[in-house]
Parts: structure tokens; sequence; C-alpha cells
């Protein structure tokens, strides 16, 4: 039987726990071991508070990130907030304070220079006021999260603008444990982030390596997006959201894969990498021990001087056509699709006619 996984709550219900509990102290309700919030889909929260701190201006608390059996980066993570009354101010300011992010570029949820509090947070925040309160007071709400920036380092949060912090994120308030689809979710911004910035044709690369190498190439950061192994997933959300192309870059032994048609590209999921390579050096003339010497590698690069040897090269360009079809094709051709594939050192490969058409458009330096 397998072993039911623990939900936990998000960083947005943190700071609204830390809101509700610095209320009620200021209200004279006294302090509390657990504050109950709750979350925007109707789940009631019990959420422990670590510490109620009176400040010269208003009131500190320390929340802990409990994210249950979800791997989550901010796990265990201390999230302080500081609610300071201030009946001159209409509503909530909210301060972004010691690793907590600032939004810099347009096109998230968030507009440039407010903190990176994402909307669902914020209606946490007020939801938290008025139950106290019975109404949303002048106040001043400053937020830290003394690891966050460390911790954005290992998020997208540099790639989409956000500088100096982590999001205080959150959809619900509720974090459940089958995390995928959220970590999906998550890389979407960059996609609109891109478009903000005027990219209606954009880079995807699978991961840092597409990444490095591209902007080594001069390709433009702000159109890049990176997809992990959602490649499909991300491809369906750029048509759906309006970019015109997209220019698949990335280490052959990844983009081989879409080749097949292959479109989560994890290797549990699905691989087919040297079968690809394989079966198109058979078909450009490599004769079978060649072709089976490639089946026998472990690796796309350990492949490499074998189609080099038998001086099938060309098949690169070929399987690069064949990426952008298979791409075009999963979204039925509502946007159109260049590939350029790579060596782990940046040497290019092979690419299709419309990726080079693309890469010279954002005028890269080519190696």
């Amino acid at each position: 039987m397998s072993k039911k996984l623990r939900g936990g709550y998000t960083t947005g219900a943190c700071v609204a726990a830390g809101v509700k509990a610095a209320a009620m102290f200021i209200q004279g309700s006294g302090s509390s071991d657990y504050v109950e919030i709750i979350a925007l889909d109707g789940t009631k929260l019990n959420i422990p508070v670590k510490g109620i701190t009176p400040q010269e201006n208003g009131v500190r608390v320390e929340i802990i990130k409990d994210a249950g059996d979800d791997p989550d980066i901010t796990n265990g993570i201390s999230v302080f907030t500081t609610l300071s009354l201030e009946p001159s101010l209409n509503g909530v300011e909210l301060i972004a304070g010691d690793g907590v992010g600032t939004v810099t570029r347009a096109g998230l949820a968030v507009p440039p220079g407010e903190p990176a509090i994402n909307p669902g947070p914020r209606r946490l925040i007020n939801q938290s006021l008025e139950e106290v309160f019975g109404y949303v007071p002048g106040c001043k709400i400053r937020i830290d999260v003394p690891q966050g920036g460390e911790l954005a380092k290992k998020t997208l949060n540099p790639i989409l603008g956000v500088k100096n912090g982590i999001s205080i994120i959150g959809t619900t308030g509720v974090l459940k444990p089958m995390s995928e689809e959220a970590f999906k979710d998550s890389l979407v911004p960059q996609i609109s982030v891109a478009l903000a910035a005027g990219y209606k044709t954009q880079i995807f690369v699978p991961g840092k390596i597409g990444e490095r190498i591209a902007g080594e190439w001069g390709l433009p950061a702000e159109a890049m997006v990176q997809t992990s192994n959602f490649i499909g997933y991300m491809l369906e959300k750029a048509a759906d959201m309006g970019v015109n192309r997209i220019l698949l870059f990335g280490h052959i032994g990844k983009l081989a894969k879409v080749a097949a048609g292959v479109f989560h590209t994890h290797n549990r999921v699905g691989d087919g990498r040297l079968e690809v390579l394989a079966a198109y050096s058979a078909a450009a003339g490599m004769p079978p021990e060649g072709v089976q010497n490639i089946l026998d590698c472990m690796t796309t690069e350990e492949a490499l001087p074998i189609i080099e040897k038998y001086d099938k090269k060309a098949v690169y360009k070929v399987i690069a056509t064949r990426v952008s079809q298979r791409a075009e094709r999963f979204v039925f051709n509502r946007l159109t699709v260049g590939t350029v594939l790579v060596t782990l050192r940046g040497e290019p490969l092979g690419m299709d006619d419309t990726g080079r058409i693309i890469g010279e458009e954002l005028k890269w330096n080519i190696k």
C-alpha cells in the first residue's frame, strides 16, 4: 500500500498567518501557539506560530514554512511578517524585506516595482485582516525571509526579472505534495515576460546547458524560456498565449527525443535518443556495424564520433528538421518552429532552415 503524502502550506499562507497573529496581538487577543486561516479553496489551515515580538511601531511574527511531503526548497525556512497600523494609509502597503524579491520586468501577475507577492497571498492577507478587524485597515506589512536571497538562485526568479529574493507564492495557500503540475505552471510566466519584452519569437531551451550556449552565441536572454522536460506542455502554452515562432535550441541528447515524438523528455518517461541517431544514420547509408555501434553507446555524445567517422554529419540537419516538424504537428501548426542542435561544449551540430532564419534575425554570432 502506498503511503499517503502529507500536504503543507505555501509561503503566502505563512504570511497570511503571520498577519493574522499580529493583528490578534494588536487587538489584545493575546498570543497563540497556532492561528487558523481559511485558504482560498476553503481549506482550514492551522499554522503554528514560532514567535510574536512587539516592535516599536508594530508586531513581528515568525512562521516556519511546512511543505509537507512536497520537495519544496523553502521547506523549514522562517517567514517573518511585521504589521504596523498606519491610519493615514488607504489599505495595505506591502514592503519587500530581506530575502523577498522585487519585480523588475513586465509580464508577471504583479507590475514592476512591486514586491514579488502574488495575487493569491495578497487576497489571503486582506482576508486575515478582515477576520480580525472587520475591515482592511491602513497598514504597512513588511515580509522578511532571511534565507530568500540564496534560495532565489535556485529558482527561475533571476530569469523572470525578480531581484533580490524569492517570490511569496501560492494560488490558494494549500500546498499539495504532487508538485509536477505546480512546477510546470511555474515555467509558464517566462513566456509572459518574454512577450511583454516584445518577443513573439522566443527561444526554448530545455535547461541550463542550452541557455548557457545560446547566450554564448549572442541570442537575447530576454527571449529565452526554460522548458525543463516539459517541451510539449510549453509549446502548447506558447501557442495559446500568441507566440508566433519558437527556436528550439539545445543539446542533441534532449532534442533528438522530440524527433521521435517524445514531448516529456525525462529519461524515465521517454527516451529513444540513440535509436533516433541510429535510424537516421542508417537511412543515410551508414553500414550495419556503424548503426550497431551507435546503439551500443550509453550517451549521444559517445555516438557523435561514430557519425563523424562514417561521414554522416548531414543527418543532424535532417534530425533538426524532423524535430521542428513534430513540434509544429504537436500544436496543430499554431506556431512555427525552428531547431538548433548542439554538443555539450556548445559546438553546432545541425539546424533546419527555419532555425537558421530565426537565429539570424535574432542576430546570433554563430560559432
